[in-house]
């Protein structure tokens, strides 16, 4: 934990950092068990945790933000790629163009190099966005100006032409695939279609 790293640096304990912040004693041990999360804190609690270890409280939760996004299982490409088609499904497709550039989930895969992900999410943006004629977002140019090296099939295509011996579904795929997701090597023909 972060926390404990730095109070080890300042040579201050937990009891010290409880007192003089004036942080309940429990809250600090949870914090820095791993119990409870930094940034789940109030605002309150993290002024004085930071004011008292002289770190801003943007530190303060943006290392623990970074440790734990190393630490995220990551799901097969398959399940992202269905779970995005849900949201899309449940939301809307204003609502989730929307909800998805707030958070900005886009940048945050990329900068993680889910590089699939991250190209997938815009490529859905930016289908959704020419479906509704909403302006493309320009916030994420440099990520379109890239692509993967290889492209990616879904699982069902694969499946079949290695069952079958042939390269005519991959082929099928292609021809049909969606442009926002085929510019990124991503082969999607159906984002809709969900149960």
């Amino acid at each position: 934990m972060y926390l404990n790293e730095l109070l080890q640096q300042k040579n201050i304990s937990r009891y010290r950092l409880s007192r003089d912040s004036g942080v309940p004693q429990t809250t600090i041990s949870d914090i820095c068990s791993g119990k409870a999360r930094i940034e789940k804190c109030s605002g309150d609690t993290l002024y004085k945790i930071a004011k008292t270890l002289d770190v801003t409280m943007e530190s303060l939760i943006r290392e623990n933000m970074e440790n734990h996004s190393r630490t995220v299982k990551r799901t097969s490409f398959e399940v992202y790629k269905s779970n995005v088609c849900h949201l899309v499904k449940d939301r809307g497709d204003l609502n989730f163009i929307v909800e998805t550039l707030r958070e900005d989930e886009i940048r945050r895969l990329y900068n993680l190099k889910w590089y699939a992900e991250s190209f997938y999410l815009l490529g859905m943006v930016d289908y959704l966005s020419n479906q509704n004629d909403v302006p493309l977002c320009t916030a994420y140019d440099d990520i379109r100006a890239k692509k993967l090296r290889e492209p990616i099939y879904p699982e069902g295509v694969i499946l079949s032409d290695e069952a079958l011996h042939t390269d005519q579904h991959k082929a099928n795929a292609l021809q049909n695939a969606i442009p926002e997701f085929l510019q990124f090597n991503i082969v999607e023909c159906e984002v809709r279609n969900v149960c």
